[in-house]
Parts: structure tokens; sequence; C-alpha cells
């Protein structure tokens, strides 16, 4: 079997630990959601869920995944002494598995909106664009194609390894698209009335603060930071013994939230400068934001054209990042488990993910592709989403917090007594205690029961 690799620098682990938290959900989801609940109130919930969910919760991953450098199932197996609980890394591994197979597709949309914004053909009325979405979704070729393209990007960064690769491709990605965001930031705060989409993103309305509220803010901080994935876990096994968890737990959580609000000063001045008031998933970014930006630059249609291209260049730069994390969870495991070489373990998790990529994309209406009713793109999501990655997740919390023994958990902490330990009785405390509760309230709240 091959020699483990591991990251080669401190910002290395950072930018592509922060790549895998962020993705198309800091662009279609967080603006949207955080207009409708009170603007700056809901970021000021937003980051005291990070604070006692997100960042113990990350760092937990961090400990299993460090301390035994190794894949996730057998990371959890070698803190189980024997028990079950390595059943939580198979979980992670074939959770990710499953949203790398969806979440291509999508990606895969944003591949082809980038080429038809250079060829000039994301332009038109609201129904030219409605019509060029629906006719290209529903094809049983074209996204198809666009899937497994994406795919295999992915897979020809994974196989070279996590310095060469991974690490190589996020200190390029990740400083690319925090650029593109900060070009396409101006660029919207520019246009005449922007400053209304400013003031209904950041101004705070603690009129709207509710429970919803709270569930809203809880939600998105957990799948925000891919929690109960095995990422973390995953990532966490390539750090140095130096590497400082909690800290660097606080800056991609930082990150993260930043170019989620960045995101948002694109969407909501654009959109409020047109009077049109933004939903969120796929629609926003391949309906409603081709309206707005053709309207917004109409009158300037190179500007129209440029920005166009940014976007969905933004789009795919964000959607690799998370793809290439997703990846390497099933290469690592592969590739290990089957003492096989690292390309091979690639691409075997590449052929599974096509595959799940494949039914997924002729589902979203080239082919009836039904269970209950629900086409198995949207099953493959729910079944991640709302059931294994909580499942994971909590079953994390309980194994860090009451199973492995604490002189372990604390050296980990601490980097062996090198770090001040003085937040670690309260981080124990999220864990054991915090974290459970909210993620229980999490699942209730994707099952239904709050509503």
């Amino acid at each position: 079997m091959e020699q483990r690799g591991n990251f080669g620098t401190k910002i290395g682990v950072i930018l592509a630990t922060a790549g895998s938290a962020v993705g198309l959900g800091n662009v279609w989801r967080f603006p949207y959601i955080t207009g409708q609940d009170g603007g700056a109130a809901f970021i000021m919930v937003y980051l005291l869920c990070i604070l006692f969910l997100g960042v113990p919760g990350m760092v937990s991953e961090f400990i299993i995944g460090r301390h035994s450098a190794s894949n996730a199932a057998r990371a959890y197996k070698n803190l189980a002494d024997g028990r079950p609980w390595q059943i939580i890394g198979y979980i992670g591994i074939f959770t990710s598995t499953v949203i790398l197979g969806f979440y291509a597709v999508v990606a895969g949309w944003c591949l082809q909106y980038l080429l038809s914004s250079l060829m000039g053909q994301v332009n038109g009325d609201a129904e030219y664009v409605t019509t060029f979405f629906r006719e290209f979704s529903t094809d049983a070729v074209r996204p198809l194609v666009w899937t497994i393209v994406f795919i295999l990007i992915t897979h020809f960064v994974v196989i070279r390894g996590v310095r060469r690769g991974i690490e190589k491709a996020s200190n390029m990605l990740m400083p690319t698209l925090f650029v593109l965001l900060i070009i396409l930031v101006v660029a919207s705060c520019m246009l005449p009335g922007a400053w209304k989409g400013i003031d209904f993103l950041l101004n705070p309305d603690f009129s709207k603060m509710s429970r919803g509220v709270f569930l809203d803010a809880l939600g998105q901080s957990f799948f925000s930071l891919s929690l109960g994935t095995a990422c973390l876990c995953t990532y966490a096994s390539y750090f140095s013994r130096r590497t400082d968890l909690a800290k660097s737990a606080l800056q991609i959580a930082g990150i993260d939230t930043v170019i989620a609000v960045l995101a948002g000063l694109v969407i909501f001045p654009a959109a409020f400068s047109v009077g049109v008031n933004p939903d969120s998933g796929p629609s926003l970014l391949f309906i409603t934001l081709p309206n707005v930006f053709q309207s917004a630059f109409g009158s300037m249609p190179v500007v129209c054209y440029v920005v166009s291209i940014l976007f969905y260049a933004l789009l795919t730069l964000a959607a690799l990042t998370s793809t290439i994390s997703m990846h390497e969870i099933g290469t690592a495991f592969f590739y290990e488990e089957l003492h096989i070489s690292r390309k091979k373990g690639a691409c075997v998790q590449t052929t599974l993910c096509i595959i799940i990529g494949i039914f997924c994309s002729l589902s979203c209406g080239a082919v009836e592709l039904n269970i209950f009713g629900v086409d198995f793109l949207g099953c493959c999501d729910y079944l991640t989403s709302n059931i294994l990655m909580p499942v994971g997740a909590l079953l994390t919390s309980v194994f860090v917090g009451w199973y492995v023994p604490r002189k372990i958990v604390y050296n980990e902490f601490t980097n062996w007594g090198t770090l001040h330990g003085a937040f670690f009785g309260l981080w124990l405390f999220a864990v054991r205690f915090v974290c459970p509760v909210c993620i229980i309230v999490i699942f209730l709240n994707q099952m239904g029961v709050f509503k």
C-alpha cells in the first residue's frame, strides 16, 4: 500500500478544509435564508450556532481523524476498542459518496452555464431563460455528459495525492474564488438602488426573530460545515501533529461564513436594483439570477457578458472544492482497506459516483425514476441530508464526548500539552450535551416535527 500523504503547510490545511465546506449551498441557500430571517439578526444567531455546534462538531471529527491518521472507517475502528462504533465511519463514507453522485449533477449544470455564458447564450427575456434551463436539465444526454465530466475533473485532482493534488488545487481555487466574489460584489453594489439589497441583507430586523429563525440558523451551521459526512475526519488524518485543531476549526468556519455573506452581497443588491426578490435552490442560480444580470446590466452588454461568466466560474470553483473533499473520503477508504494503489482506489470511487450520477441526472426529467413519488436525485438528497448526516454527526458527538478516553481527547485538543487547554472543559460540555441536543432538534425539524 502507498504511504499516506499529508498537508504540507498551515495555509494548505485551512484552504483545503474550508474548500470542503464552501459549496453551492453558500450561494443558493445562505443569502436567501439570511434575507428571509432578519438579515444581520439571523447572522448573529448563525454565528452562535457555529460556535456551539459547528466548531465543537468539527473539532470532534478532527480529533478522530488525526489521532488515527487513516480513512474514516479505520479511524473510528481504532478508537472503538472492538465495539461497533466503526459503523459511524462507514455511514460517513456512504453518505459522501451518495452526495457526490447527485452534487455532480448540479455542478455539471454550472459547467454547462459557464460554457453557455462564454458563448453568449444565457441572455434573453425571462421566458427564454426559463425554457433554456428546463430543456437542458430534462435532456437525456447533455446533463449526463457534464455530470461525468465534473466527476472526472475531480478524479484527476484527487489521484495526484494530498499535497500535489488536493492541497495544490485548494491553494489555487480558494483565492481565485475569493477574488471572483469580490469583483462580483463590487459590480453588484455599484448598481442603482443596490443599497436596498445591502440593507435587506445586513440590517438586523429583530422583529423576525422566532423559533423558525433559530432552527434555520442551526440547520445552516450544521450542513454548511459538512458535519456527519466523514469529510472533516478524513482531511484531519492528513493534519500534522502541530496543527491547532480548535483554531483551525474557527478559521475554517470564519472563511465559510464570510464567503456566504459575500455571496449575499452579490445576489441581493443586483436583485433589488431590478425589483426581484430572490428565491433559493437551483432556480435561483439557473433562472432567477440570469434574469437579474440581464436586467441589471442589460444596458452594458460587455459588463453583463463578463459578470455572467465570472458568476458561473465562481459556482464551478465552489462546487469543485466540495467534490474534491467528498471524493477523497471514498478514495482513502478503498485504497487503504483494499490495499491497492491510490489511483485504483480513486477509480473505484469515481465509478460508484458516476453510476449514482447517471441515475440522478436522468431522474431530473429525461426518464421517470421515482421512489415513493420522489425523483431519484431528490431521494438521494433526502436520505443524506435528513437522515444520514444527522445520525452520523450525533453518533460522533456521543462517541467523542462519552466513549473515547478523556486523556486521548485532551491530548489531541492541546497537542499533547503544548497548547493552552483553557477552553477544553467548555468544548467537551458542548460535545457531550449541546451538540447532541442541537442535532436531534435539526433531525426532528428535517422530519417536519416543528412545522
